[in-house]
């Protein structure tokens, strides 16, 4: 029986996870070569942007991180393909970028001890190749471990984010449509409560329909972790609705897609807003408008959101204010360069 598309993706980037987990730079940029079509459009986090192609994402990206980390792997927790509503087919890969930091990497001081890089990577799949990649990696996570964050600390618990409980992210195949698609319902289903918000406040959204009690929100470094409802609410989604009540989508630019218990989205950008109100992350609310890029993993269990994994470009969200945030890092930390 022939595989059907879905799996069909995960596997042909399986070369490419393979070479980057046992990193070898000649053999990395021979799989990505393979897998990327010649002309693929490659968006990675600030301060990288739109690179050309897998050419740009080993010379201008990988190899240097591996510079700084010789002993450099990837692992993944999170390997997931569905199709969005619109008929477009992804990837979505969640993991860590780890080895030990034994050189400067876009100015942040080497530890000289193992470090972690949370990162989501999605590819949009067109015959059989990646014709599109958004990628988030989670540089503030490196600068917390070199004690070299130069902005606000975060509310939320800062720690090494897990993958999933139930050990199961990497989704084997055949696709299951019946539960994918009713995993991406419920997820729809929640981020329509959350919107109402602005006309019903707090009981209007319905959290507890749809979050279980024990859920634990990821967030990126700079923001972190809450645990339960009341962990997401008060580390995360009140400072986040205080600071910018005008929050919305894009306009169809984020796309969901699910695989069995767990969901994703795309979106560079997936929101717009105004920094106003209190203000955010030590922000000062002088009505700046932004757009924000947010890569997003769930994990629904019996019925309910039991964890979401989110990285926000919070590097893109300081610049379009004004604020170089790694030329504040090397301000911090010059004595020590």
């Amino acid at each position: 029986m022939k595989p059907d598309n879905h799996t069909m993706h995960k596997a042909a980037l399986l070369p490419m996870r393979r070479a980057l987990y046992d990193f070898d730079p000649v053999t990395v940029k021979a799989r990505l070569t393979d897998v990327f079509h010649p002309s693929a459009k490659v968006h990675l986090a600030c301060p990288f942007e739109d690179l050309d192609g897998a050419t740009g994402l080993f010379g201008q990206a990988l190899a240097p991180l591996h510079q700084a980390i010789p002993d450099l792997e990837r692992r993944d927790t999170i390997v997931v393909a569905g199709p969005s509503p619109e008929g477009v087919d992804w990837v979505g890969c969640c993991g860590y970028y780890t080895g030990t930091f034994v050189r400067p990497w876009l100015d942040i001081p080497p530890t000289g001890h193992q470090v972690a890089m949370r990162f989501h990577e999605f590819y949009r799949m067109e015959g059989g190749k990646v014709a599109e990649m958004q990628a988030l990696w989670d540089i503030p996570e490196v600068m917390l471990q070199a004690r070299a964050w130069p902005m606000a600390p975060a509310l939320g618990r800062e720690w090494q984010v897990p993958g999933p409980a139930t050990q199961d992210g990497l989704v084997q195949g055949p696709w299951n449509q019946e539960a994918s698609v009713a995993s991406r319902q419920l997820v729809l289903d929640m981020l329509a409560g959350l919107s109402r918000y602005a006309a019903g406040g707090v009981a209007a959204m319905e959290l507890e329909k749809y979050w279980h009690p024990r859920c634990n929100w990821y967030g990126p470094s700079g923001i972190g972790t809450g645990r339960g409802i009341a962990g997401f609410r008060n580390w995360h989604q009140i400072p986040f609705l205080n600071g910018m009540p005008d929050r919305q989508g894009t306009g169809g630019k984020g796309e969901f897609f699910a695989d069995g218990d767990f969901v994703a989205v795309s979106g560079w950008p997936n929101m717009r807003a105004t920094i106003t109100g209190d203000g955010w992350m030590g922000i000062a609310p002088a009505g700046q408008k932004i757009t924000m890029r947010s890569l997003d993993f769930w994990r629904c269990e019996n019925g309910l959101i039991r964890e979401n994994w989110v990285l926000v470009d919070l590097l893109h969200v300081y610049k379009q204010i004004g604020v170089d945030v790694l030329a504040r890092l090397r301000e911090f930390n010059k004595a020590r360069m």
